[in-house]
């Protein structure tokens, strides 16, 4: 054994450095992990026992980063066979410091083609998040939607099977200042149930009040890079109260997905993408 000196305590702290730092930027962004969550909800028809829902989050296309996570998340989800997929905005990111918006939201194309890659029966779901209405909208919803992906703004569809009927609906993103919650839940009958897409989770505290029985988000990217018992560095406005995980709001079940993509530094620490899988099932009587 060799002594542990001031030489070789700095030498193995340095190591240790950049051992974490390599981690963070080649390794953990790249490997989503699966999370599985069982969850139970009161008007969820019981002819929809163990219906399965995949959501995927806040993908901010390039090609050198999130690519890689991406492609991992897409076989992921063709071994799970989920009955349905969501997809819950960001796929493009906004520049900083003024740069070019168009060219940002172009990359709603790649990103929308290789989406198409998964398939469910119930089909593929998605809202915008705030990176992809700061760039252009209009171009980000044409892109998605003309790979089969179905975008869903302030608007609900039936899902149906074995004689069982839920709601998905989907709301604008938040910081566009056109939700209209009324809107997308007006065409539900107030004894179904409803899952309910919005990009920015913090947006519960005001879901909570409607006849909704499952939020799912992302918006926060877990906080991106975390340190143990301590709260994310950074978390963008809306995500900074439910950012990572399950929640109870009331009567409202909220998930927050802390996405695949990064933004910033193209780095994540104790805080790796993830592919949630869901299985909804009537809670006990």
């Amino acid at each position: 054994m060799f002594p542990i000196n001031r030489r070789n305590f700095i030498r193995l702290a340095a190591g240790g450095v950049a051992a974490v730092a390599a981690d963070a930027l080649l390794v953990a962004p790249n490997f989503p992990r699966l999370v599985r969550k069982e969850i139970r909800l009161r008007r969820w028809p019981a002819q929809l026992e163990g219906f399965t829902i995949a959501q995927l989050s806040d993908f901010h296309y390039d090609p050198y980063f999130s690519l890689h996570p991406i492609h991992a998340a897409i076989r992921m989800v063709g071994e799970l066979k989920p009955d349905l997929i969501v997809l819950t905005g960001d796929f493009v990111t906004q520049p900083a410091f003024g740069g070019d918006d168009e060219k940002a939201a172009a990359t709603a194309e790649p990103c929308a083609r290789l989406l198409r890659q998964m398939r469910a029966p119930h089909g593929l779901w998605a809202v915008l998040g705030n990176h992809d209405i700061f760039t252009n909208p209009e171009r980000v919803t044409s892109a998605i939607a003309a790979e089969g992906i179905q975008v869903l703004g302030n608007r609900s569809v039936p899902i149906e099977r074995n004689g069982g009927r839920f709601w998905l609906g989907g709301a604008n993103d938040i910081f566009s200042g056109t939700v209209d919650l009324p809107a997308a839940l007006a065409p539900i009958p107030r004894d179904e149930a409803t899952v309910l897409l919005v990009h920015e989770p913090d947006y519960a505290d005001h879901v909570k009040r409607y006849p909704v029985d499952l939020q799912l988000s992302g918006h926060s990217h877990g906080g991106q890079v975390r340190l143990p018992f301590r709260r994310p560095f950074y978390l963008p406005a809306l995500a900074r109260k439910y950012y990572l995980g399950l929640y109870k709001i009331g009567d409202l079940t909220l998930y927050t997905n802390p996405g695949l993509g990064t933004i910033g530094v193209p780095v994540r620490l104790n805080c790796p993408p993830e592919v949630t899988l869901f299985t909804l099932r009537p809670a006990a009587s």
